[in-house]
């Protein structure tokens, strides 16, 4: 990671509170990045670790491959899926990230195309591109009505702005919840309640 990148990951962490680190697998990782074809972000991966699955906001949600309820890997395969049926018509999607991927294609899932990270209860879909920003990797937001944002920088950069309601989901897209952030841990069992937490104050 980035000296900029690891000062956004530790302002992500302050925001959220102590971690838990409940699931933190390194195997589970190297399997899904095996089956993708490429390494996700480090930033990305560390933050899941710390915290999921959970909710945080009542809005953003955060898988982690190493559980079976909430399976990140199996999220992302289902999600590809879906995606992957989708027909375009003549100039779709608006902010087609074909362009930005030097692609003629479409593609879900993959190294050379979008890999969904993780969405929204508003039907934002986040996606990570390996290829995205002329190699460097981006992060492209679908607003839930079929237009596409591209965003060159870290997904700990993106959360803080998302949490600090800058619109990072398109224009008028700030999902800002003032006072502490607030995390639902996802239940594991069928018959569990989402436990509720705060983080810290944070002046907002």
């Amino acid at each position: 990671m980035t000296e900029l990148t690891e000062n956004h990951v530790e302002r992500v962490l302050e925001m959220l509170g102590e971690p838990s680190w409940r699931y933190r697998d390194p195997e589970a990782w190297r399997t899904l990045e095996s089956e993708l074809g490429t390494a996700l972000p480090a930033d990305y991966k560390e933050i899941v670790d710390a915290y999921a699955p959970v909710q945080v906001n009542g809005h953003l949600f955060l898988g982690h491959p190493a559980t079976e309820r909430w399976n990140l890997a199996e999220r992302m395969r289902r999600m590809s899926r879906a995606w992957a049926q989708v027909e375009w018509d003549e100039g779709e999607p608006e902010g087609d990230p074909r362009v930005s991927l030097g692609t003629s294609d479409l593609i879900f899932g993959t190294a050379d195309g979008l890999i969904p990270i993780r969405d929204t209860d508003r039907g934002e879909q986040i996606f990570y591109a390996p290829r995205g920003a002329q190699g460097q990797g981006s992060l492209f937001v679908e607003d839930g009505e079929g237009e596409f944002f591209e965003y060159s920088f870290s997904f700990a950069e993106w959360l803080y702005l998302w949490l600090t309601g800058e619109e990072v989901t398109g224009p008028g897209g700030s999902a800002f919840c003032p006072g502490p952030v607030l995390l639902e841990d996802l239940p594991m069992p069928p018959d569990e309640r989402p436990e509720k937490r705060y983080g810290p104050p944070r002046g907002m």
